[in-house]
């Protein structure tokens, strides 16, 4: 059997990395085409005119979330992981940004509604428009990614909601870029905002 043979039969297999791959990139393509960038837009603004953006999530979003915060450290914004030991006051001057597929996840949707009896505006990240959450919220950016089952929303190949938390990371990711464009930052520069104590 041949190398090129070989390869072509574990392409083609549905268990082998390549098929997965494919289905995965795939799906984000898909999600990441229906997003708004209007909402995308939106939400650039209110990080751009916030004091500190806050984050809050739970479970793998969360780890979606510091990511994002991270990067967003990286371009100088004031982040904050919700929960932090050093997390300061939240004000009416400050953003906090909420990663739900749901919109009815019980820790987010009471941080959400602390945050606005506090002033500060609310975005959310999510699949569910119309959800508990939404009463809290200044703006909604729609990520169309599969959610929890009853939730309406088309489903994935991948097991649960991974489709959407890696969505999530690749808005934010976009986000990133799309600020670094508008303020012309130099790339080289942001190592001067990385850890250097590694």
């Amino acid at each position: 059997m041949t190398t090129a043979t070989v390869t072509e039969n574990t392409i083609q297999s549905p268990t082998s990395f390549r098929y997965c791959e494919q289905i995965i990139v795939q799906e984000l393509a898909d999600v990441l085409d229906h997003v708004d960038e209007a909402q995308i837009d939106a939400l650039v603004d209110l990080i751009a005119n916030a004091r500190k953006v806050f984050f809050v999530g739970v479970g793998r979003v969360k780890l979606a979330l510091e990511v994002i915060a991270k990067r967003l450290a990286h371009l100088g914004v004031d982040t904050v992981m919700v929960g932090q030991i050093t997390e300061p006051a939240i004000c009416e001057k400050d953003l906090l940004i909420v990663g739900s597929g749901s919109g009815k996840t019980g820790f987010p949707l009471f941080i959400a509604g602390k945050a606005k009896s506090f002033g500060a505006k609310v975005a959310r990240i999510g699949i569910v428009e119309d959800c508990p959450m939404k009463q809290y919220t200044d703006l909604f950016v729609h990520v169309p990614a599969a959610g929890k089952p009853g939730s309406g929303t088309k489903p994935s190949q991948q097991p649960m909601t991974s489709l959407f938390e890696q969505s999530l990371l690749l808005v934010g990711d976009a986000i990133a870029m799309s600020m670094v464009r508008k303020r012309d930052i130099d790339l080289d520069s942001l190592w001067e905002y990385h850890a250097n104590l590694e």
